[in-house]
């Protein structure tokens, strides 16, 4: 998957994201990925597309 930010986060961060994300905790990804991503800190809006992006993979879509 090519995404900027995804891109930006740990091997680690990606990992817990994708957890998060399996277990219908949006808000609390989001956080993770404006926290561990290098700076500059990344938009809301960012963080949302790619929360959309893993959902749809985790889904296997």
């Amino acid at each position: 998957m090519s995404n900027p930010l995804w891109e930006r986060l740990s091997a680690e961060d990606r990992r817990q994201v994708d957890e998060l994300v399996a277990a219908g905790r949006s808000i609390q990804a989001i956080a993770l990925m404006r926290e561990r991503a290098d700076l500059p800190r990344p938009d809301l809006r960012d963080c949302v597309d790619l929360l959309e992006l893993r959902a749809q993979a985790l889904c296997g879509r």
